[in-house]
């Protein structure tokens, strides 16, 4: 395995519990959000990220990946910004 794929998988997993997290935390300062409502966006929201962190071991092309790990990266810095 190339070690820029175990790079760009551990950026990615990194940004990505913290936007798993956000996006939880968003979910729940909703009005009306409910515990069972939080843990499914918590669900999606991780499920996608093993998704990308699987993809980008194997098959992604390199610019995808990386472009994929810096729209994520983006995403954290924004929501942390605007919390």
């Amino acid at each position: 395995m190339e070690s820029w794929r175990v790079i760009a998988t551990v950026l990615l997993a990194a940004a990505g519990i913290v936007l798993v997290l956000l996006t939880m935390a968003k979910t729940r300062d909703r009005r009306g959000a409910t515990g069972g409502q939080v843990a499914i966006n918590g669900a999606i929201a991780f499920t996608v990220l093993v998704v990308l962190a699987v993809l980008t071991l194997t098959t992604l092309a390199p610019t995808v990946v990386w472009i994929v790990v810096g729209v994520v990266v983006l995403a954290v810095g924004v929501m942390m910004l605007a919390s």
